[in-house]
């Protein structure tokens, strides 16, 4: 992502380049807004073979994906600044929005600035991340189906990942690590279904070849395996939403707390007004075309509100020349 900032002052600025901060870029570009995308070219799927369940787009490279939004935002007049977001302030109804590479005024803010993964720390597990070690099945099922499938359990819902996973494959082992004893219930459903379950923590993940062939146990025991799950924690780091002051809240499931998110309302709105929010950083569940779909929403809805600004401003202008 090439720098091409022209202006110290935009109408918008994103913050955060995925699918739902391009998508939100782009659908103020199109309202012919001034538009600043700031992004410091690290997306959480980077590691990923392609983009799935995206319409038209399955497949995709991520970083593919994100050549191609940015040509889109480009086209209609959206500007790239290849930096991180530092911090941010409000002063007078505006933001300030600080960088790596200098600091930009705007109007209205969006953060789509996404989540990070908090990996269970198994040495080998991590260099395999996004490859043939997953997380979600919708994202990666089709990909692994038939194969020898492991699920690492570290909380309770990890037995819901096997549940799923046990679609795509016949063969699944749970693993039940350092996650809690299996309810009895679940327990009868998993082995009904044919799912292994091995007790014991996994202490390494072994590969052989640029590929996962099996996991270690803590006895010494090694189970073979071709792709691993792991449903792990989610964890957002925001320094500019936490510079204006908008507090993080947790992300409950069932009564399994799974990570944390900045929470919003409808079209991304928050409790600052001006300041929307859009993608994983605060949807932890959203996949890529969810994540696009929210971007446009908040975009539309910041667009709205910038119109009843002007319009407002407008009206007392013409008040005042009649």
């Amino acid at each position: 992502m090439t720098q091409s900032v022209t202006r110290n002052s935009y109408d918008v600025v994103v913050v955060g380049g995925g699918a739902a901060g391009l998508s939100a870029a782009t659908a103020l570009g199109r309202a012919r807004r001034r538009v600043l995308l700031v992004d410091a070219g690290e997306p959480r799927n980077a590691p990923a073979h392609g983009v799935h369940n995206f319409l038209t787009r399955d497949g995709i490279g991520p970083l593919e994906l994100q050549r191609l939004g940015r040509e889109e935002v480009r086209r209609y007049g959206g500007e790239f600044l290849a930096a991180r977001a530092t911090g941010a302030s409000r002063r007078d109804g505006r933001f300030r929005v600080e960088t790596t590479a200098g600091g930009v005024d705007a109007a209205r803010l969006v953060v789509a600035s996404g989540l990070s993964d908090e990996l269970p720390p198994v040495p080998g597990l991590r260099e395999r991340w996004g490859r043939d070690v997953v997380h979600c099945p919708y994202c990666h099922g089709f990909e692994v189906a038939d194969q020898a499938l492991g699920v690492v359990a570290t909380n309770a819902l990890s037995s819901h990942g096997a549940w799923l996973f046990r679609q795509w494959s016949d063969d699944v082992v749970f693993f039940q690590h350092t996650a809690p004893e299996l309810p009895a219930e679940r327990r009868e459903e998993l082995l009904a279904r044919g799912v292994r379950i091995v007790e014991g923590e996994v202490v390494e993940v072994v590969s052989t070849d640029d590929a996962i062939s099996g996991v270690r146990l803590a006895d010494g025991t090694v189970v073979p395996r071709r792709v691993l799950v792991v449903a792990a924690p989610v964890r957002v780091d925001s320094p500019v939403l936490d510079a204006l002051g908008l507090a993080r809240e947790p992300v409950v499931v069932g009564d399994v707390e799974i990570g944390e998110h900045y929470p919003s309302g409808p079209g991304g709105a928050t409790s600052i007004p001006g300041l929307h929010l859009a993608g994983n950083v605060t949807d932890p569940m959203a996949q890529v075309v969810t994540a696009a779909g929210a971007g446009l929403v908040a975009g539309a809805a910041v667009n709205a509100g910038l119109i009843a600004e002007e319009t407002a401003a407008a009206v007392a202008r013409f008040r005042t020349t009649s």
